[in-house]
């Protein structure tokens, strides 16, 4: 029998998306930038602290040798970077006490960890999993479908909520409700909202799908390959409420690009797994970290280019939709900046 978590990985970097919303995202650009290029700010905040970048390696793995050898590898490269790193899911390590692909800090002393734990599991398993990992956040996933369409996959989703409600209110460090790749809507956000969450990474489709892996993995159900909503759309409907709450994106985020387009739609930053998987797999440490400081530097000229010094002056660019997501995005009925197409 195969490690489900070494499945996760094989089928994650197999997985090509048909569509990336962010293709259908046109940005402004301002030919008299009123900033140089040194003055340009990428710092954010949220989650309850400050960080020097907006973006972050989100959570992808762990619970096998597989598994940690590339926590290992992201770890090392988070830390050289200064950029936060999630693990995968804790659950692994909650069944096996010596499971030590989680535990990262002894070759990252000073990496910003933060960590992952699923929304079936009750708050006193939260609470073991922060006083053993002592995250700097605790992301709590929600996987409805995966579930679904794992034949050893949850059946029981009627706690929850109450769980969720647990987590906000006794779990002691800053908590981000995660989807997995499926898009998260306004009502979910705003049900969490009432139940005490701030935070919210929606990690829409267009990136790893956990159906595609799930399906390549024994199931039968591959017309829900493309199950769930766009990033982009994600965004898109989020934007009302993206001063109420701290709104993080991801999901088929590829360059820093695509990060740019997050920002301007109200994200406060951005996560990325399959890219940085592929990194970590196909280049040696020394590369990824010089690939990853480079895109600090892209972020840079693009937010010059579009005459923005802070991360917070992004929300109020400019930009055209095109294709499927201006055609979504007319349908569901919310206002955008568009400025003409």
């Amino acid at each position: 029998m195969t490690n489900r978590k070494n499945d996760h990985i094989k089928y994650a970097l197999k997985y090509q998306s048909s569509y990336n919303s962010f293709d259908d995202i046109e940005l402004i650009h301002c030919s008299l930038p009123q900033y140089d290029l040194e003055e340009i700010d990428l710092s954010t905040h949220y989650a309850g602290q400050d960080f020097a970048y907006p973006f972050y390696i989100n959570a992808m793995t762990g619970g096998s040798e597989k598994g940690k050898a590339v926590n290992e590898k992201l770890a090392q490269v988070a830390e050289a970077t200064g950029i936060p790193m999630v693990t995968g899911s804790y659950s692994a390590a909650l069944k096996n006490p010596n499971d030590q692909s989680y535990q990262l800090r002894s070759i990252a002393p000073n990496l910003l960890l933060g960590t992952n734990i699923g929304l079936d599991k009750n708050v006193n398993l939260g609470l073991q999993t922060v006083r053993e990992m002592n995250p700097i956040f605790l992301q709590v996933h929600i996987n409805l479908m995966q579930e679904l369409l794992m034949p050893e996959g949850e059946r029981q989703f009627r706690s929850w909520r109450q769980h969720l409600k647990d987590y906000a209110e006794q779990i002691p460090v800053p908590i981000i409700l995660k989807e997995v790749g499926f898009g998260m809507d306004l009502k979910t956000i705003n049900l969490a909202r009432d139940l005490g969450i701030q935070t919210f990474d929606i990690s829409g489709r267009g990136g790893t799908s956990f159906a595609y892996i799930e399906n390549q993995r024994g199931g039968h159900k591959a017309y829900l390959d493309n199950w769930g909503q766009t990033t982009g759309q994600c965004l898109l409907n989020c934007q009302a409420i993206s001063d109420d709450v701290e709104i993080l994106a991801s999901g088929g985020v590829r360059n820093p690009l695509d990060m740019i387009k997050c920002l301007v739609l109200g994200a406060k930053a951005v996560g990325l797994s399959r890219t940085v998987l592929e990194l970590v797999e196909s280049y040696p440490l020394e590369e990824v970290i010089a690939i990853i400081n480079g895109w600090k530097e892209e972020l840079r000229l693009i937010m010059c280019a579009l005459d923005c010094r802070t991360i917070a002056e992004l929300k109020s660019v400019d930009y055209y939709l095109y294709g499927r997501l201006k055609e979504a995005h007319t349908n569901h009925g919310s206002g955008n900046r568009n400025p003409g197409v």
